[in-house]
């Protein structure tokens, strides 16, 4: 492990290295405040690294990576057979705890571990992400998010299975997993080098990924959602105070996250699913219509910028940084559950991109739809596009564009959706911290002082991101994680063979009655095999 610290480190210095650049290229202070210093600084740091990531196909306008994505999931989708629909019901048994065995390795239920993933995808990518999506690639992008989000279930379907097979479990109880495990000794069973290469560059992004995506956005759009409400306060007072709430609880570790995670998910699901359904109902007679304007802008782009192409890269760029399928993360959390059988979490977690993508995005974009915030020419019909994106009511564009959206129909409706923004924010950095802290231990080793480091440094990006603006926060958030997701897949490549035949082990042995089925969840009573 200390080859791969060494690596690591020389990784994070490089990091400072180019923060410290930029510090010095901003050595004017800037007029405006901490928050336009901290803006400057961040964007100056992560440019390059944005248009790496984002660079498009030589000859189009269609970035590399949202290609490598659908190219991935469309793979995996075949190669498994449908699985996101072949094991759906199973994977509701198995989140259900009818094969629980308590007496299992590993620290949390199927539920926690599935809530806690959750709590890292379902959050204000379904918020702020589809009104991005939505701002730029028109109505159109929501049938690519779906179309992405039913494919990604394969992805996800992969990688978590892979992550408890290869996990690392220690004799206090506690384990490791995720890309950073199953790249290493995956590759290894399979005889193939490079493996040890890739953990590394894996547990790098995931790093800047748990900065970015996992936190700095999250904080951003919290603070962008209670300045719409309390009126415009600098940003880093709602820093200092979520950093100081987020290290209470992941200084506990997997569990005390776990048990936050329960209760927050399933509340905050309701209460935000609950209020979209409340104005669908109100406007059930429009709910076709924003069908057709989905489906027609799919193909068409209905006058936006980029047309069909511009619908499409919105659409799997925002579902791919809302359910991140593919992308390694939920892995980390899945390596965490009580079980023997590694596939089992594999259809666990495959309900993850349909709960966050297919069910919760698609209902935003419907109440965006239908309340009209979106702008149209009375004459063409078509959208109203200035400068790349639609023209909103207000001008308002992310969280504040949903906030809107809602606030059409239920006037009172931006303050429950402050509290959801703050929850759904709340969450992800939860999980978020745990995905980072796995990859930093994996690079710099075990322990209490290195697990400590890790942590305030992550609570001090909570006030970063929350000082910053959107466009850099979003550009850099996005090019982190779809960084993880090149080094994930390409891995995926070479062990989807073992998850297979994990895969036909676990179906013969299921049907045959081998695999008992539990009375209840934790009863420890075996029941008759179905």
């Amino acid at each position: 492990m200390k080859r791969l610290s060494l690596l690591g480190l020389w990784a994070l210095v490089s990091l400072a290295g180019t923060t410290a650049f930029a510090l010095a290229q901003e050595a004017e202070p800037a007029p405006s405040g901490i928050d336009a210093v901290v803006n400057n600084i961040f964007g100056l740091s992560t440019g390059w690294f944005v248009s790496l990531i984002f660079a498009p196909i030589p000859g189009t306008s269609f970035p590399w990576i949202v290609l490598w994505l659908v190219a991935g999931a469309t793979i995996f989708t075949i190669y498994f057979g449908f699985i996101q629909f072949r094991g759906f019901k199973h994977a509701i048994e198995l989140v259900k705890g009818d094969y629980s065995d308590p007496n299992d390795a590993g620290e949390v239920s199927h539920f926690q571990a599935l809530a806690t993933a959750l709590s890292g995808t379902v959050g204000l990518g379904n918020i702020a992400g589809v009104a991005v999506a939505i701002g730029i690639g028109g109505p159109g992008a929501t049938f690519w998010m779906i179309l992405a989000g039913l494919m990604g279930m394969a992805s996800k379907f992969t990688e978590c299975t892979l992550g408890v097979k290869y996990r690392n479990e220690y004799p206090d109880g506690s384990v490791s997993g995720g890309p950073m495990y199953y790249l290493t000794k995956g590759f290894e069973v399979r005889g193939k080098k490079g493996g040890q290469f890739l953990a590394v560059l894996f547990a790098i992004f995931c790093i800047l990924g748990s900065l970015g995506g996992g936190n700095m956005f999250q904080a951003n759009q919290a603070h962008a959602q209670l300045a719409n409400i309390f009126g415009d306060f600098p940003g880093w007072i709602t820093g200092v105070i979520f950093a100081g709430i987020v290290f209470a609880v992941i200084v506990g570790g997997i569990k005390s996250i776990a048990r936050v995670t329960e209760k927050v998910v399933p509340f905050m699901g309701v209460l935000y699913v609950g209020a979209a359904l409340i104005i669908l109902i109100a406007n059930y007679d429009m709910i076709g219509w924003a069908f057709g304007q989905i489906f027609a802008g799919a193909f068409t782009g209905l006058g936006v910028a980029g047309g069909f192409v511009g619908a499409l890269i919105q659409g799997f760029k925002r579902a791919a940084f809302s359910n991140e399928a593919g992308v390694g993360s939920a892995a980390i959390a899945h390596s965490a559950v009580r079980t023997k059988e590694p596939v089992t979490e594999g259809f666990v977690s495959l309900l993850e991109p349909f709960i966050d993508t297919v069910v919760i995005c698609t209902m935003t974009a419907l109440v965006i739809i239908i309340t009209g915030v979106l702008q149209v020419d009375p004459e063409t019909g078509l959208y109203l596009v200035e400068g790349g994106a639609i023209v909103t009511e207000g001008g308002a564009s992310g969280v504040e564009l949903t906030s809107l959206a809602f606030g059409q129909s239920i006037s009172w409706f931006p303050y429950v959706l402050a509290l959801a923004v703050i929850l759904f924010a709340f969450s992800t950095m939860l999980s978020w911290s745990y995905y980072g802290l796995k990859a930093w231990t994996f690079l710099v080793g075990e322990g209490k002082n290195k697990e400590i480091t890790y942590k305030v440094i992550f609570c001090l990006f909570v006030i970063v991101g929350a000082a910053a603006s959107l466009g850099p926060v979003i550009d850099f958030s996005d090019a982190a994680i779809f960084a993880m997701a090149v080094v994930n897949i390409a891995g995926l490549y070479v062990l989807m063979p073992i998850v297979k035949a994990e895969l036909n082990s676990y179906w013969s042995r299921l049907k045959s009655g081998e695999i008992k089925k539990y009375k209840a969840a934790g009863s420890g009573t075996p029941a008759a095999a179905e």
